[in-house]
């Protein structure tokens, strides 16, 4: 209610859009990361001419309704991304601004701006909390993205009260110092003033802007107004009828869009279609000068891959030995030989997690034609910028740290998955064998949670074969996010066309016992089944890179790879054993790690935490045991 004059300005006023064509890839983006003022979203969808009907409305928050408690994307016409959890609206938009202004100057010419948009956002204090708020600002203002306008809600209220319990910032301060231009609109209830500031933050000056807008929540309403009640609550009836007769409304209508609105509503539909219709014109233009960029263009934003795109990956010999980081690094720039759209980068890591695309160029302040991005220490603002380039279109993104700081970058990923984004997470030093630098960087529990995320898809791949045929996965993959680990320590390449896609293969065979593992502990698994071959027992050694893919194989190709009759099974996984009694059964064993590490050479700390052949060895023959006292 409070942000009503300023929302319906930007929706009527500032957005370049197309209601009746919201995928229309010139539009302006429109982010409310206050996602908690959904209805506030709806309403001006609704009004606006989107396709959501005043009956959707009415299924406000409802089960299977398409105006859910927070925006979803793919859920309701015109939402731009998910919001909700604060701060990574904000961080999402500056992935969008960014992918717009690489476009651009991938594909503009002279005379022929054809990527020419801007990113609004609408944010709260609860926002600008949030920690993700300072690693996207400080990277916005850094990288001069000006096509980025956020208005900042100022209105003093979080949930529990007046944000002086909690909050007390110089938001100008701040985000001058980042390096925005900072405009005010002192009564945000003001029209004119709110045109007026609005014109000047699109107009502009080569900086992201923040427009710092004073507005009362619950404005209107006199029992609540300017409280903490107005924060999430509904009204109430009384409230509801006071606040009517506070704005001259009919005090009995509901769900009244009166008829010379919903014409204006028809009016906006019409104008939107026209700037659909300029930039097709625009494009045949741009075309006609420049075919083969129009239809690159083109091809980039519906999202097809370029013919061949594989063809460039790297392929490397048996008997090899390369850490997976360094053979991900060659797999990559091998595909973005052919994928000109793959651009990403690491935070602060990409020497160490080889994310560098060679001769790529970087893209800097001012500068966006490169196609290496330098997100510094800011892994939870590197994830959710990824997010806004993914759902801004025209590029496959991908972002890399060490295994164990995706804890900064969770809940992200969860939003990647939510939102079916096809981003890619790089993790290297993925166990316990990084060594030296101790336990603060030796991931355990890691892979366990990022398994139990719902539509995200993690690789950990055994060798170089299955690091390339992993990296082909992720990039054929488009509706979802996928998580790539890799090791710090050299594994053999293994004489094998890993079935990757697949989730899981046979890597040898045998009948007494399975040895069933994951990336680097498959080679342990190779070994302790020369050990078990020793004493006649016959090991099979199973490769699981992938446990969803796997998981979703039909059921006679699992039974084929891990047989029903096979009973004795070891799970082999240097991480926490959470979880893998889904592959090791009833009688199985498991040869993992449920502490923290220590600060060693790797191959120590592998050894002193019982991650050998030997223990993996012992293992198979108690599981062989269990199974034979059944």
């Amino acid at each position: 209610m409070g942000l009503a004059p300023v929302a319906w300005r930007i929706f009527e006023g500032q957005l370049r859009h197309a209601p009746g064509d919201p995928a229309w890839p010139n539009r302006d983006r429109f982010v409310l990361s206050a996602g908690h003022a959904s209805a506030l979203l709806y309403a001006l969808l609704h009004l606006t001419g989107y396709d959501l009907p005043l009956e959707a409305l009415k299924q406000f928050r409802q089960w299977g309704s398409i105006t859910p408690g927070h925006p979803e994307l793919g859920v309701t016409a015109g939402v731009e991304v998910t919001t909700g959890p604060l701060g990574q609206g904000l961080a999402d938009a500056v992935g969008m601004a960014l992918a717009e202004r690489m476009l651009a100057a991938q594909f503009n010419r002279p005379g022929h701006e054809v990527i020419d948009h801007h990113t609004w956002v609408i944010c709260s204090d609860g926002d600008l909390m949030e920690g993700i708020s300072h690693e996207a600002g400080s990277l916005a203002g850094f990288l001069a993205l000006e096509r980025l306008v956020v208005v900042y809600d100022d209105n003093n209220i979080s949930l529990d009260g007046p944000t002086s319990m909690s909050f007390g910032d110089d938001a100008t301060g701040r985000f001058t110092a980042y390096g925005w231009r900072v405009l005010e609109i002192h009564d945000g209830n003001d029209l004119d003033e709110i045109n007026r500031v609005l014109d000047n933050a699109r107009a502009s000056d080569g900086r992201p802007t923040m427009v710092r807008c004073h507005t009362h929540i619950g404005f209107g309403a006199p029992g609540v107004q300017d409280t903490n009640k107005a924060h999430g609550a509904p009204l109430g009836e009384e409230q509801v009828r006071l606040a009517k007769k506070a704005y001259g409304w009919p005090e009995d209508a509901q769900f009244l869009v009166p008829d010379e609105v919903a014409a204006w509503a028809g009016e906006l539909r019409t104008r939107g279609a026209g700037y659909v219709a300029e930039w097709e014109t625009a494009m045949d233009g741009y075309a006609a000068d420049f075919p083969a960029q129009a239809a690159e263009l083109r091809r980039r934003l519906v999202g097809d891959l370029p013919a061949g795109w594989d063809q460039h990956l790297p392929e490397f010999p048996a008997g090899e030995s390369l850490a997976t980081r360094v053979s991900s690094g060659q797999s990559l720039n091998g595909l973005a030989a052919g994928i000109p759209e793959l651009v990403g980068g690491a935070a602060d890591l990409a020497s160490s997690t080889n994310t560098t695309i060679k001769d790529g160029g970087d893209v800097t302040p001012g500068s966006y034609s490169g196609r290496n991005l330098h997100f510094g220490v800011r892994e939870f603002g590197m994830a959710a910028a990824l997010n806004g380039m993914a759902a801004h279109g025209g590029f496959r993104v991908f972002g890399a740290t060490f295994m164990t700081f995706s804890d900064y970058m969770k809940n992200a990923i969860r939003m990647a998955s939510l939102m079916h984004l096809p981003v890619i997470f790089v993790f290297t030093h993925d166990s316990v064998a990084v060594g030296e630098d101790g336990p603060t960087h030796e991931p355990v529990e890691q892979l366990a949670a990022l398994r139990a995320i719902p539509g995200l898809v993690t690789l950990r791949p055994a060798d170089a074969r299955e690091t390339a045929a992993a990296w082909r996965q992720a990039i054929a993959r488009t509706d979802g996010p996928t998580v790539l680990v890799f090791t710090r320590q050299a594994l053999p390449t293994m004489d094998l066309d890993p079935p990757v896609d697949k989730g899981g293969y046979v890597v040898a065979p045998g009948d007494d016992v399975a040895l069933i593992a994951t990336g680097s502990e498959v080679s342990l698994a190779v070994e302790a089944r020369a050990l078990l071959a020793a004493d006649g027992i016959s090991a099979r050694v199973v490769s699981i890179p992938s446990w969803e893919i796997f998981g979703a194989q039909p059921e006679a190709y699992r039974d084929e790879v891990l047989p029903p009759a096979i009973l004795a099974r070891v799970g082999v996984e240097a991480a926490s054993p959470f979880g893998w009694e889904r592959w090791t059964g009833t009688y199985g064993r498991i040869v993992a790690i449920d502490r923290f590490g220590e600060s060693a050479p790797g191959a120590l700390v592998m050894e002193k935490l019982g991650m050998t052949a030997t223990a993996v060895a012992d293992a198979a023959r108690a599981s062989i045991a269990k199974a034979a006292r059944r």
